[in-house]
């Protein structure tokens, strides 16, 4: 199983179903070229395309582009290195991995969106 991404300079999801390029840019510390290009390195990213063929990604994607910045920036893994870690054996964590990931984002949106009506209140 990947250990967790060290991702904690980063911004928490906000409680969206989908994102604009720019929006997953600003979220993940990734310019929007490098998304595309990481749409084609690899197969697991692939936002939903609409009209005029605009990118909608999900909060899946954004944990997966996350996962990919950790290992090519942060561990220094190659863009090679990275898809193999990923759709490797160890690359596909238990379903109970992957929902306490989301519970643990959840909880901090939660924690975030508490503070903010507490000092809305004061």
């Amino acid at each position: 199983m990947l250990e967790p991404p060290q991702n904690s300079g980063l911004p928490p999801i906000p409680n969206k179903r989908y994102f604009a390029i720019g929006e997953v840019s600003e979220l993940c510390d990734v310019k929007a070229h490098v998304l595309r290009y990481w749409e084609q390195e690899f197969p697991n990213l692939s936002p939903v395309k609409r009209r005029g063929n605009r990118r909608y990604y999900q909060r899946a994607d954004i944990l997966l582009i996350r996962q990919i910045r950790a290992l090519c920036y942060e561990q220094g893994y190659t863009i090679g290195g990275a898809r193999a870690r990923l759709s490797g054996p160890a690359a596909n964590p238990n379903p109970a991995a992957r929902q306490r990931q989301l519970i643990e984002q959840t909880i901090r949106d939660l924690d975030e969106l508490a503070d903010y009506l507490k000092s809305d209140l004061s």
